[in-house]
């Protein structure tokens, strides 16, 4: 079985950092896509950001210029760079890859920003 596991979140100041963790472990053969989304309390769930396999990336606005995606291959991870970190960014934080061509979802990590 295929599994992602988020890594990384927790409670920070407005202004500080953090580095959010995705591997997947079991089975893989590829892994094509991988996205970070995020879900706030009473809000939508929001794409933050995806980085292909080919290593594109695409942003939300509300992060561009403050979150970076980057992936490593050889350990199967996906990480998500979170610098000038706003107490808007608070929000559990899924990690979604497409790995031999099905869809996983991680369980999410929380991250907080305090103001």
């Amino acid at each position: 079985q295929v599994q992602l596991v988020e890594s990384g979140g927790g409670l920070v100041q407005a202004g500080g950092s953090l580095r959010l963790s995705c591997l997947a472990s079991g089975r893989i053969f590829r892994i094509y896509d991988s996205t970070w989304y995020r879900q706030a309390p009473g809000k939508q769930r929001e794409l933050v950001a995806t980085i292909t396999s080919g290593g594109i990336t695409n942003y939300a606005d509300s992060v561009k210029g403050r979150f970076t995606i980057s992936r490593d291959n050889d350990k199967n991870t996906v990480y998500l760079q979170m610098n000038s970190l706003k107490p808007e960014d608070t929000a559990v934080y899924h990690c979604n890859a497409v790995i031999n061509g099905l869809h996983y979802w991680g369980q999410g990590t929380q991250v907080t920003v305090s103001s």
